[in-house]
């Protein structure tokens, strides 16, 4: 199913998509990246003290949290990640090549950028010696989940939306392939997707959320 998408500005000045037939959109209108980096970055990834981080992303999208991970590790300390995610409606190279977020993001070019979209899918793709692509076409429901995960950001449309893919299941499946430790973030701070999650093992905390938002949700294994 082939899904229009509307390029927008955002309140940081970042891109963001809007799908009129759901009346969604990809990121906070509030600020696309400010929203990503807060609550799958500061909130996820860098809360992981290993050198080498396996992270599944529920809605690869326009790329946005894979391109803040990659910039995470172009500089300084030398973390090694391997970056799985998983994606039903794929943007074209065309539509991911006017999106505008390398001029916001430092230690990324566009060619960066642009390489993660046109990265073969399900295939590990080394897009530089620190950071090994595996995007996974297909529903999270349906998909074999990777393994040993330490951070999982959990990106889906809002549960109003995309309700599908915010059950009981899948927060078991994924808990099952979490490493100890591991850590589940997500912008949504429904009560019921924390109980889910809470249902699933994981130890819940709220954070206070991006621009515009109260609350957010984290999770530890």
């Amino acid at each position: 199913m082939k899904q229009e998408r509307v390029i927008e500005v955002t309140a940081d000045g970042s891109h963001t998509l809007f799908v009129p037939s759901m009346d969604e959109h990809y990121h906070s209108v509030n600020g696309a990246v400010q929203e990503s980096e807060h609550v799958f970055i500061e909130a996820g990834f860098r809360q992981v003290k290993k050198q080498v981080v396996r992270v599944f992303e529920v809605g690869f999208g326009t790329g946005l949290n894979a391109l803040l991970t990659l910039a995470e590790i172009a500089t300084g300390e030398q973390k090694k990640v391997v970056y799985y995610t998983v994606e039903a409606y794929p943007l074209s190279i065309e539509l991911a090549g006017q999106l505008n977020y390398t001029r916001q993001i430092l230690d990324v070019t566009p060619e960066d950028y642009l390489s993660l979209h046109q990265a073969a899918w399900n295939v590990p793709v080394p897009v530089t010696p620190n950071f090994t692509l595996y995007k996974i076409e297909g529903d999270s429901n349906r998909i074999e989940l990777p393994g040993n995960l330490d951070v999982v950001y959990f990106d889906a449309f809002a549960p109003d939306k995309q309700p599908d893919l915010w059950n009981q299941e899948l927060f078991d499946r994924i808990y099952r392939q979490m490493n100890p430790g591991g850590i589940i973030t997500t912008y949504c701070a429904k009560g019921v997707v924390r109980r889910m999650m809470q249902t699933a093992g994981f130890t819940m905390e709220r954070l206070p959320g991006p621009p515009g938002k109260r609350e957010m949700l984290r999770g530890r294994k």
